[in-house]
């Protein structure tokens, strides 16, 4: 298959508390055939642990979600550590709400970010940002939060993580922006989006709405490596949901890698 498929731990963030459960959380990906993890919302447990367990059950760390203020404090550190997991791209979960306010504060997380992201690049490895809804508001000058992103940045110093759910809750094509940023995102968040008592909620993958082989499809031509599997709140154990998914991805995969 021409892209990685694989889990973000966050949606297991509940098993991977300490270093026991987060070894038996690993022998349970394992057992699903998963191979591939997104580190986030894990620990606290030291870099050094997390990446014997990784080299232990066969890890694939194609990104994490850090803390920004680590980046911001700590950034040589934040590297050795994901030098450490084998992991080049550094990724954070969203923008801080501070920096969400208006025009001037998008610049100024641009200038904070593309020097953080330049510094990486500086060291081999990349710096990602991960979407939510509220990027796809209009600001006062007409643009919408996440083009800003997209154009007033330098694609070296400024990655995507895009995120299907986020996309659609957004109010835009999942697949269009992820062509809107081809070449720009070597990590997709993989979530599906149903209606539950008239509201948008988080679905295992093949059972919401979503056309996730179209968006497969949109990944493949704009150069994605990694799908991984997240679900922010799952109905059920989120192990079983995690295993759901993972089946009904690798399916997707494979009828659209004919």
């Amino acid at each position: 298959m021409s892209i990685k498929l694989g889990a973000q731990l966050y949606t297991l963030r509940d098993f991977i508390k300490n270093y026991e459960d987060c070894e038996e959380t690993f022998r349970f990906l394992n057992s699903i055939g998963i191979n591939v993890i997104q580190i986030s919302g894990i620990g606290p447990i030291p870099a050094e642990k997390v990446a014997y367990l990784c080299e232990k059950y066969n890890m694939d760390v194609c990104v994490t979600h850090t803390s920004f203020d680590r980046m911001i404090t700590d950034l040589d550190a934040v590297m050795k550590e994901h030098k450490m997991l084998g992991c080049d791209t550094l990724g954070i979960g969203g923008m801080p709400e501070e920096f969400r306010k208006d025009a001037d504060s998008i610049k100024e997380f641009i200038k904070i970010t593309s020097e953080i992201g330049k510094r990486m690049h500086d060291n081999g490895l990349q710096f990602a940002y991960h979407n939510h809804a509220f990027e796809f508001a209009k600001l006062d000058n007409g643009r919408r939060i996440f083009d800003v992103l997209i154009e007033d940045t330098k694609p070296e110093e400024f990655s995507f993580i895009g995120d299907t759910y986020w996309f659609q809750y957004g109010g835009v094509n999942p697949a269009e922006y992820i062509e809107k940023i081809a070449g720009r995102m070597k990590v997709c968040h993989f979530k599906d989006y149903k209606f539950k008592d008239d509201k948008p909620a988080f679905a295992e993958i093949g059972t919401g709405n979503l056309n996730l082989d179209v968006i497969y499809n949109s990944c493949k031509n704009s150069g994605v490596k990694y799908i991984v599997i997240e679900q922010d709140i799952c109905e059920i154990d989120p192990r079983e949901s995690m295993a759901i998914s993972y089946k009904n991805l690798v399916e997707i995969a494979k009828r659209n890698e004919k």
